[in-house]
């Protein structure tokens, strides 16, 4: 499927690429990847940008400069490449990568698709349309360790697949404050620990649960 080109913000480029933001933002700086006068304030990112992003870390922080050079260039002059020849030894899947990446970008859309924020409705918090779920504790309780049966089990209108949006689009999309833990949400915890601080004189008065 063809899409038309856009351009994505540093959060959604994490998002899609798996990169962590704090890179993201990094790799702009150091212009690793080009910078941009557009929506995301001088600092958005196209889809040949997350392919450079994502050759970046996974294998170009390993190449000389030189080297590096050589195999973005050779990317550039050749965009339907399946495999690009690094150096003596290595061959980067760049057929794999643009795989990847377009698949998580599918992901991004189709979430933007199906999730909107209604004014009167669970506070205004984005859900999946037809319900009143909202999207962030979803991907809250599965960050904490909830299972997709768990959370269908308490949410019966979602499916896995909505549970899988919710992951991506809250990444791409990231709150602040802190996320509620899964008892706030309503689901047990799935096992406790007793840690003794050290340095107290009753291991009852030092434990945390």
């Amino acid at each position: 499927m063809v899409h038309a080109l856009r351009e994505y913000t540093p959060a959604e480029a994490a998002a899609v690429s798996g990169i962590a933001v704090k890179s993201v933002h990094n790799a702009i700086d150091k212009r690793i990847i080009s910078k941009r006068d557009a929506r995301a304030g001088g600092r958005s990112l196209t889809d040949d940008d997350l392919l450079r992003l994502k050759l970046w870390y996974g294998v170009g922080s390993i190449l000389t400069a030189e080297r590096r050079k050589r195999l973005f260039e050779a990317i550039a002059d050749n965009p339907a490449a399946e495999t690009v020849r690094a150096d003596d030894y290595l061959i980067v899947d760049v057929a794999r990568a643009r795989e990847q990446l377009a698949g998580r970008a599918d992901a991004l859309r189709e979430a933007g698709a199906v999730i909107r924020s209604v004014k009167g409705v669970s506070g205004g918090e984005p859900v999946f349309k037809g319900t009143r779920v909202p999207v962030r504790a979803i991907a809250s309780m599965r960050s904490q360790g909830a299972s997709a049966e768990e959370i269908l089990e308490g949410y019966p209108s979602l499916t896995a697949r909505m549970i899988d949006l919710a992951e991506i689009w809250t990444a791409a999309h990231p709150a602040r404050g802190r996320p509620k833990t899964l008892a706030e949400h309503g689901l047990p915890m799935k096992s406790t620990k007793t840690i003794p601080l050290k340095g107290t004189s009753s291991g009852r008065s030092g434990e945390i649960s």
